[in-house]
């Protein structure tokens, strides 16, 4: 091996390597990402396929699709489930000539990262966090200025650090969700914008509620037992009678194990049908052929 080569397969071994080892509730973790994925995927393409098609593309209406086998299946017999069912009301806010000091006081009293400024009329104006806040002391302790060719965004940040209310503080507009919204587009739109929790809006633009990550998370993944349940409505809808007492299914942590003798072709059938249950993490085939 010449020196380029030996050099490529270590950088290789590198990158297939974590920088750094895993917490013990790290897996866990990843595994609840995949199945928060998987869901999402899921609702949007149930929500996209349910849309009207644009004017002028056909006469007749689209036929509605069948709703996802996956996490969402409950709440979408009915429809796709809504922000206005998972939202926190009443929320807390702050008015926009609210001082700094009391904004940290607010934000520590209600423990949360950030919290949406209003007027008068409870209209969304922004949101003002604790960076905000952090760069606000940081300004007075330091005195920091910026260089003469700071960078933009630098300056930016300087101007609002000089501020003394929220009105000044805040980072606006704000990013706001209807309560009509989607919960697929809510958890989108959080994912896109890196927030923890959204300000939830009426048409006029006033506060009505807040909508976290938590929540998003809760209404688009189904606990173990909401899993083996619709693997139980797989296997009825896939085994005969006499097949169907002879599968044992069991769920952790989103991982599905199936037990029990069925034939060859039934197993195969009923793998492929679990599989595509979009917050299962893992199928494990523990079937035996009769």
């Amino acid at each position: 091996m010449n020196r380029h080569e030996n050099f490529s397969t270590g950088a290789e071994a590198r990158r297939t390597q974590p920088g750094r080892s895993w917490s013990p509730g790290e897996s866990a973790r990843q595994d609840m990402l995949v199945r928060y994925l998987g869901a999402v995927a899921a609702a949007a393409a149930w929500h996209a396929g349910a849309e009207e098609p644009p004017p002028g593309e056909t006469s007749q209406p689209a036929a509605r699709p069948a709703p996802p086998a996956g996490p969402l299946a409950p709440p979408y017999a009915a429809g796709p489930a809504l922000v206005r069912d998972v939202m926190d009301v009443p929320a807390a806010s702050l008015r926009d000539d609210l001082p700094y000091r009391e904004i940290a006081r607010l934000l520590a009293r209600e423990q949360v990262g950030a919290l949406p400024v209003v007027d008068g009329e409870d209209r969304v104006l922004g949101v003002v966090s604790e960076s905000d806040l952090l760069a606000k002391v940081a300004f007075e302790a330091s005195g920091h200025r910026p260089g003469p060719i700071g960078r933009l965004r630098e300056r930016r940040l300087h101007g609002k650090a000089r501020g003394e209310t929220a009105a000044d503080l805040m980072t606006s507009p704000a990013i706001t969700v209807l309560p009509g919204t989607t919960v697929a587009e809510a958890a989108w739109l959080v994912a896109l914008s890196r927030l923890k929790r959204l300000p939830v809006a009426d048409h006029e633009g006033r506060l009505v509620g807040v909508v976290g990550r938590d929540a998003l998370l809760r209404t688009l993944i189904r606990d173990d037992a909401g899993i083996k349940a619709e693997v139980e409505t797989r296997i009825r809808a896939v085994c005969s009678p006499h097949d169907r007492g002879a599968v044992d299914v069991t769920v952790h942590d989103g991982i599905v194990e199936l037990a029990g003798q069925v034939s060859p072709a039934t197993g195969a059938r009923l793998l492929a049908e679990v599989d595509r249950i979009a917050d299962v993490v893992e199928v494990k085939n523990l079937l035996r052929a009769d």
